[in-house]
């Protein structure tokens, strides 16, 4: 069995809804950021980057979001959440997964963890003034060039479409207006209406 580490809002969603798209036999564990459990010996143990998700396998532990995607779709192939028939669209979709992961995150993150990357005041400030133009930018970019539509390899949903979800969820807290995008709209409302991935937000807000 596998089990998955996360903590409600973060992107470890994307993980915890491909588990369940997958018909995984997993157990889903959360970390929880108000105690700081992150940071505890027992979790650094498991993940000395002190960040979720963590995957935990039989051959071992799995970190980053794009690795645990792949790694999901290609344990359940019957699911078919990954092109594994085509090298080029694979390789594609793990672009894409890529970009989210870092670039469009980082630039979300700045909003909130500006201490990472600086240490003063002003400069961590000046940071997150830039969040709505850089993350609004990635998006931009997103609902131009690879929201290739109506999902984001086109006709053939894949782990990409869960990882989008996830991160278009934050949109509004970084003050972007996703309705600027509505190729990103709509692929976030046609997501949100899944049963499966109705019944993972629903489950992480309920353990929040």
């Amino acid at each position: 069995m596998l089990t998955l580490y996360y903590a409600p809002g973060t992107c470890a969603l994307a993980s915890h809804i491909a588990l369940e798209h997958a018909g995984a036999d997993y157990a889903a564990v959360r970390v929880d950021f108000s105690r700081s459990e992150q940071r505890s010996e027992e979790y650094l143990r498991l993940n000395p980057k002190g960040r979720v998700p963590a995957l935990v396998t039989e051959r071992g532990i799995l970190t980053e979001t794009p690795a645990i995607l792949q790694y999901i779709a290609q344990t359940h192939p019957q699911a078919k959440l990954a092109p594994l028939d085509d090298v080029f669209a694979l390789a594609q979709m793990n672009a894409f997964n890529s970009y989210l992961c870092a670039t469009v995150h980082v630039a979300h993150a700045h909003r909130m963890r500006g201490y990472r990357w600086a240490d003063d005041p002003a400069a961590v400030e000046a940071m997150k003034a830039k969040v709505p133009q850089t993350v609004g930018d990635c998006f931009a970019l997103i609902e131009r060039d690879y929201l290739l539509g109506p999902w984001v390899l086109g006709e053939r949903y894949s782990v990409s479409d869960i990882y989008l979800f996830t991160l278009a969820q934050w949109l509004e807290g970084d003050s972007v207006d996703v309705n600027r995008f509505p190729k990103v709209a709509e692929h976030r409302r046609r997501m949100a209406e899944h049963p499966v991935v109705d019944r993972i937000v629903s489950r992480e807000q309920s353990a929040a």
